[in-house]
């Protein structure tokens, strides 16, 4: 290999991983706007490449999916991470919990085709868990160490109760100061010393 020929591999990787990201992101938006049978040269379009790289990269309908699935769960998952470090416990999670309906709401997009039995998904509910509990379980956990939380909380239980008060259609709604969500995320928090509470 010639020097010319070593110095641009490193820059094809870069454009093949640009690409990549660029395609996903295409997928996610479409998949949400019209469904998981959005046609490739769409996505392929959205994303400025040819149809030619998408099946490259991902040959099969059900790999591009599966790819944007669990590339929106490991940003969730490193929102978790990052603002677990970032804040306070309680309002961590209280930010998170704005991540978490993005997610809710993305991956309403592909409903169909997570729970088609097709079995190329069977992996991809566990994933849910597995990706997600072990950050929010952290937050948790110092947050039971420090006295702001709730102690013996599990992150499983948390999000499985947190997905099911999103609603995909309307996911700002994590916002309001009405949520039902706000409601549950503060009801984990250790009243300060003094402070009545509502049920006292």
């Amino acid at each position: 290999m010639t020097a010319q020929q070593d110095a641009g591999t490193p820059r094809r990787r870069r454009d093949a991983e640009r690409n990549a990201v660029a395609v996903l992101e295409a997928a996610r938006e479409l998949f949400a706007e019209v469904g998981v049978d959005a046609p490739m040269r769409s996505i392929a379009a959205r994303a400025g490449v040819g149809v030619g790289t998408v099946y490259r990269r991902f040959p099969q309908r059900s790999d591009l999916i599966i790819a944007v699935f669990r590339h929106e769960l490991e940003a969730t998952a490193a929102d978790a991470e990052r603002l677990g470090d970032e804040l306070p416990p309680p309002e961590a999670l209280r930010a998170w919990t704005r991540s978490l309906a993005g997610f809710v709401a993305a991956k309403q997009g592909f409903g169909s085709a997570l729970h088609s039995g097709d079995p190329a998904y069977a992996a991809l509910p566990e994933q849910f868990l597995g990706l997600l509990a072990e950050p929010v379980q952290r937050i948790l956990d110092r947050g039971a160490f420090e006295g702001s939380l709730r102690p013996g909380l599990r992150a499983e239980d948390l999000i499985v109760a947190l997905s099911h008060l999103i609603d995909p259609e309307r996911p700002d709604e994590v916002a309001s100061e009405t949520s039902m969500i706000r409601a549950l995320v503060d009801g984990l928090a250790v009243l300060p010393p003094g402070h009545a509470s509502m049920t006292a």
